[in-house]
């Protein structure tokens, strides 16, 4: 199969996936945001953002096929349609979603066989973290932010990675909502009353700052700011629907939950 030759990278995990099936030579164009691998954005001409893109720009590259994510992009996608572009905008929301989407990505530019034992091997690999998860003395509660103004709470893809790597989000029925507006916390004090033990942050693009979130009305009297639980993990890993959350990302989010287990245990006198 022949598959498309000159591709256009919308979002970052298109173009991830397909450096890790050797297929790169496929990419005409990346998004701004990409960070992963380093030497794609040396490589290949940024030609949008997120939000956004240059369509122009897209338009001069040529491209047979553009690939993004989800409805945040669904207007660029209209915009490069009406010029002829063929386009393909994924809606995975889950990490069996992400593994099928890399799945679907390698059919497309004819490495099924590859994109098969990469998959399997990203699954083996959450299979390692789950196994690890298992030996916790008990699971901490988790409430992970990933917007700050106003807050919002996690997608189903980074609560089920909390999952796996031994935690449990506190708000899993707002992980269930696909869209970030129905996860805006109309109430911020719920999040005192869940009482999380562990506080991640990954604000989109922007640093965390765990001061900031210590200082809202009423939440030091959460475990996580009373026992100083308050955690980055950089947006790149976890918000990103791709090969980065299954390996560095969920790995990220293992280490702050050992870490507090093995502090945990030492404060209350357990070693």
């Amino acid at each position: 199969m022949r598959g498309p030759r000159r591709i256009v990278c919308l979002t970052e995990e298109p173009t991830e996936t397909l450096y890790a099936l050797g297929e790169e030579h496929r990419i005409v164009g990346i998004s701004g945001f990409t960070v992963r691998p380093p030497r794609a954005r040396r490589e290949k001409p940024k030609v949008s953002a997120f939000t956004s893109a240059r369509i122009d720009a897209i338009l001069a590259l040529e491209p047979d096929l553009a690939i993004g994510f989800s409805d945040i992009q669904a207007d660029i996608a209209a915009e490069l349609v009406r010029r002829g572009v063929e386009v393909w905008i994924s809606n995975h929301r889950s990490v069996e979603g992400i593994l099928d989407y890399v799945r679907r990505l390698g059919a497309l530019v004819g490495a099924p066989a590859r994109a098969g034992e990469y998959a399997d091997g990203l699954r083996r690999g959450l299979d390692g973290i789950a196994a690890r998860a298992a030996t916790l003395e008990r699971r901490p509660r988790v409430y992970f932010e990933e917007w700050d103004d106003p807050p919002i709470t996690g997608i189903r893809w980074v609560a089920e990675l909390l999952r796996i790597a031994g935690g449990d989000d506190v708000f899993p029925e707002l992980a269930a909502e696909p869209l970030a507006k129905q996860r805006i916390l109309a109430d911020a004090g719920e999040v005192v009353r869940r009482a999380p033990d562990i506080i991640i942050g990954s604000w989109c693009g922007k640093k965390f700052r765990p001061g900031r979130v210590a200082a809202r009305p009423g939440w030091d009297a959460t475990p996580a700011v009373r026992d100083g639980e308050r955690h980055e993990v950089k947006s790149p890993l976890s918000l990103q629907p791709g090969p980065a959350a299954l390996t560095d990302g969920v790995r990220a989010l293992a280490g702050i939950v050992h870490g507090w287990e093995e502090r945990r245990r030492r404060r209350d006198g357990g070693g």
